[in-house]
């Protein structure tokens, strides 16, 4: 079965998708859009330095976007205005992380598929890795669950029920750097961020809870791999950024049923 370039695509999408929904939402309750941006594009010089070393694209993205989100977790405690600090950071480290595999010949012919994703290439070993990684994340994401919701909520709450906001911002940082460093074969370092955000953004006004806004970002992350890679083999599109269309139409259609 995993023979079939089409059935690993699909499932290492859906092992993205698997971590993208809970993850997503931690993302948009804590306004950390320009957070996951700068973690992603980040991960293009981690390509850079992986294929300048002939080291594993995988290892040099994640500990280049590990890097770039404690530095960015770090920044949010001095009381920074963070929006534009942000800003700075996820466009100058998508510039540097260009420039710098611009200096590395083989990366050249093939920066779409570092910048776009190529998930119709995924390998088994690909694939192994993608799904050990999301396994990983939800481990812990499970593990911390009510704590990272209460510092998610209120700070000071969190201060107040004994709970060390700090220690889990570093936990949210470090599963969004593994989740960066997964999907850069699925969706592209420019699109990971829109495949955590669009999905939890839909299920914003479909949740009654907290849990049930995950699970239904799941299932919205999951519908789009499936969507665009069927978009992508009937229409002859690129897979990655047909996927992440494919969450933006259901994000559009979600606009139209009220929130309870």
């Amino acid at each position: 079965m995993l023979d079939d370039f089409f059935i690993r695509a699909v499932l290492a999408g859906l092992g993205v998708a698997l971590v993208a929904g809970p993850l997503g939402s931690f993302v948009v309750w804590r306004r950390m859009a320009y957070f996951g941006d700068a973690t992603a594009h980040a991960a293009i010089l981690g390509v850079a330095i992986s294929l300048a070393f002939n080291a594993s694209i995988y290892a040099g993205t994640m500990l280049v976007a590990l890097a770039m989100a404690l530095a960015v977790s770090a920044l949010a405690t001095r009381g920074r205005a963070m929006d534009t600090v942000l800003g700075v950071m996820a466009h100058s480290a998508l510039a540097i992380g260009l420039v710098a595999i611009s200096f590395v010949p083989a990366a050249r012919s093939d920066l779409s598929a570092y910048l776009f994703g190529d998930i119709l290439a995924v390998g088994r070993a690909d694939l192994a890795l993608i799904w050990a990684g999301a396994v990983g994340v939800l481990a812990v994401l499970a593990w911390r669950w009510q704590r990272l919701l209460t510092a998610s909520v209120n700070e000071d709450l969190a201060m107040a029920a004994g709970i060390d906001p700090r220690v889990e911002r570093v936990v949210l940082s470090i599963t969004l750097a593994v989740v960066v460093a997964l999907s850069i074969r699925v969706v592209g370092s420019l699109l990971i961020s829109a495949m955590l955000i669009v999905p939890a953004a839909a299920a914003r006004g479909l949740s009654r809870t907290p849990e049930g806004m995950a699970g239904t970002a799941t299932l919205i992350a999951a519908f789009s791999v499936l969507a665009g890679l069927w978009a992508s083999l009937r229409l002859d599109t690129p897979a990655g950024p047909s996927i992440v269309a494919a969450a933006a139409g259901i994000f559009v259609l979600s606009q139209s049923v009220r929130p309870r």
